[in-house]
């Protein structure tokens, strides 16, 4: 796995003492909380400490963002895509995780874990009993409350001294107006007003320098004191921290335009990430037009309500908490939660409309962009609409099998058919697609039944496409379990004769697809190699990657057994560039296995053994000790005979474990350029 830390957009200032204590307790305790208020820089000073601490981890550095989450409920899934865990077992969540960091070296950082306390307390007391070498960095508002707990309490830059605080906001401020300068005495006064009115809380601080874009350093200094001093009045006591955080953000929000303040409410409907597409179907309406959301968008975004993060866009949680309160106000909390959910499930139409086509690789990668918002969405269907429930996790459903978040789609789409029992075109949908699910992680009895029920609401609703679908997971099921020809005869039923032409929908290209799988598992490889290469050529002038990869795996299977290991791992490699770019990881170790096999029969024995090792790695991530259909098994086996007898048993053994203990897939790059 790779140190998977966040880029910092913004320059860091001082903290110099805090990260110093953070770094001798990272090598004294196994736990560490950073507290403080919200808005007093947690998040950066966790960036910086792991940043630093990163050579001290073998495996690594883990960062999970807990912010989006509402609720517990994804909170074991986002700790796994965290440390690369992509479980394709049937095990508790929990378990896998366990087992996974059993004898990892890493840290793992929680980031805003103050409103999952109780869960993640749980979850890391299961974690650190179960793997010894791990370490854990936390943010939070609140410590955990777990045994041998180090805390480490954030507070504000400093206003005077080093006066960090003022450093903060001159750079800030010279961001927005490129043109100010502090060497002015009336500017810099003003500025260390500034400074202490707001008390060194860093996200104030950020939000006053962004609105020199639109006033001057006096004027801001000027309304800051007054607005203070009436909060103030005649008490000498300071406002709490948190309420001089509070008030800042509404002094901000009193200077964004109306519409800018109502897409500010609006906007806090998004638990995740969010595009400007997405911003303006959910947002528009009333007063704001489309035109007008972006027009707000991009003043939130000069005023550091939002900021970018490449094409998308992130409000921190402090300040969507106060824009969900002014969402209250205004009344509009369920109609924007209806159409925060009308919207993905129209997203989900698009996605599953895509698959089939030249963008199927851009919508794996928004489906998982968008992954903590379609939840949100299921998550509210499951209450008001399970059928557009179902609906819904029939279309991602196929993309979250494939990439790692089979136990979201099992338990989304067994949820929703058993919050809807009505037969419908959604419901026929969702059993085929929770029959993938299960299937992939190896429950063929429940694949089986599944398959069944699927075909016959299929037959019984006259839905063509889903009669093919259907068709495809009890192949798939028949191929999985060791019967070729049973795979063979059903898909051969559904296609007819003629077959027909496989790109008139995803549902018969997958039914060609277990075709040409069960025709090499029976040992025709003639007629095979032939319809796969055929199938091949399509997908490439379709732009297609999930189907060719897969033609490629049987290219460079059919290949191999035809004594030509040369072209087997060109396939190879081809299916391995294909499935990094949906980012399939079973897939992945599949490819490696194959291109091991194919080293291994040219006589590169050593190659090979380092080959297998890096597919061994990827294998442990999936929790599987590698699967796939049963052929492959006399594969694997003659590819390490072949290859200890090339190197030896030492060499081999030595070759092996170096590669099965790197970082999974760090390896990857290196061996599809060749370099074995």
């Amino acid at each position: 796995m790779a140190s998977i830390i966040p880029e910092e957009s913004t320059s860091f200032v001082g903290r110099r003492t805090e990260l110093g204590q953070i770094g001798r307790q990272l090598t004294e305790h196994r736990l560490i909380t950073l507290t403080g208020p919200g808005g007093v820089g947690k998040t950066r000073i966790a960036l910086r400490a792991a940043r630093a601490a990163a050579p001290r981890f073998p495996d690594g550095v883990c960062w999970a963002d807990l912010w989006p989450l509402d609720g517990e409920g994804l909170l074991l899934a986002t700790v796994c895509d965290a440390v690369g865990l992509a479980d394709h077992t049937a095990r508790t969540p929990v378990a896998a995780l366990c087992e996974w960091l059993v004898d990892k070296r890493l840290l793992l950082v929680l980031d805003s874990c103050e409103h999952l306390v109780d869960a993640c307390r749980d979850l890391l007391g299961d974690l650190l009993t179960a793997a010894p070498h791990l370490r854990v960095l936390v943010t939070s508002r609140q410590p955990l409350e777990l045994a041998g707990e180090a805390i480490t309490e954030i507070g504000p830059l400093p206003c005077t001294g080093d006066n960090d605080a003022l450093t903060l906001f001159t750079d800030r401020a010279g961001a927005a107006d490129p043109g100010l300068r502090f060497t002015d005495p009336l500017h810099a006064a003003a500025a260390e007003v500034i400074c202490r009115r707001l008390e060194g809380i860093p996200l104030a601080l950020e939000l006053a320098g962004a609105q020199l874009a639109n006033s001057s350093v006096e004027r801001i200094a000027e309304r800051l004191t007054s607005r203070f001093d009436a909060l103030d009045g005649d008490r000498p006591m300071r406002l709490p921290r948190h309420r001089t955080l509070r008030c800042a953000i509404g002094w901000s929000h009193e200077l964004c335009t109306p519409l800018e303040r109502l897409l500010w409410a609006r906007l806090s409907v998004f638990r995740g990430t969010f595009d400007e597409e997405s911003a303006g179907a959910v947002c528009a309406g009333g007063p704001l037009t489309e035109q007008g959301v972006r027009t707000a968008l991009a003043g939130l975004a000069v005023k550091s309500v939002v900021t970018r993060e490449g094409s998308r866009y992130r409000m921190l949680d402090t300040l969507r908490e106060y824009g969900r309160l002014w969402l209250g106000e205004l009344d509009e909390v369920s109609d924007l939660s209806d159409r925060h959910a009308a919207h993905f499930v129209a997203f989900g139409r698009r996605a599953e409309r895509g698959w089939l086509g030249p963008e199927q690789v851009s919508w794996y990668g928004r489906v998982a962009d968008a992954h903590v918002d379609l939840c949100t969405a299921l998550d509210h269907l499951l209450v008001t609409d399970p059928e557009r429930a179902q609906e819904l996790c029939a279309a991602v459903g196929f993309f979250w099998s494939c990439c790692g978040h089979l136990h979201e789609a099992r338990d989304y789409l067994a949820r929703a058919l058993d919050a809807h029992q009505g037969p419908s075109r959604a419901r026929t949908r969702a059993l085929w697609a929770l029959g993938v699910a299960v299937l992939l992680q190896g429950d063929l009895p429940s694949a089986d039944s599944l398959g069944l029920a699927c075909t016959r609401a299929a037959r019984a609703g006259e839905d063509t496409e889903a009669v093919l679908q259907a068709a495809y997971l009890v192949g798939l099921t028949h191929l999985m379990a060791g019967r070729p020809m049973s795979a063979h005869t059903v898909v051969d039923q559904i296609l007819g004769p003629p077959p027909g032409a496989p790109f008139d929908s995803a549902g018969r290209l997958r039914c060609h697809l277990v075709r040409i799988f069960a025709l090499t598992a029976l040992g025709r490889l003639a007629e095979a190699r032939a319809e796969a290469t055929a199938l091949r050529r399509g997908c490439v002038q379709r732009g297609e990657h999930w189907t060719r990869s897969y033609t490629d795996y049987q290219l460079s299977l059919i290949s191999l057994f035809q004594g030509r290991p040369e072209e087997s791992a060109d396939h190879a490699r081809a299916m391995l560039a294909g499935k990094q770019d949906i980012g399939d990881k079973f897939g992945i170790a599949l490819g490696l296995d194959l291109l091991a096999a194919a080293v291994a029969a040219q006589g590169d024995g050593a190659a090979a053994a380092r080959v297998y090792g890096s597919g061994q790695a990827i294998w442990r991530t999936v929790g599987h000790p590698q699967r796939g259909t049963p052929e492959l098994r006399a594969v694997r086996e003659e590819c390490e005979r072949r290859a200890r007898a090339a190197i030896g048993d030492e060499a081999y053994a030595e070759a092996f474990r170096q590669a099965s203990e790197e970082r999974p897939g760090t390896s990857l790059p290196r061996i599809l350029a060749g370099d074995l």
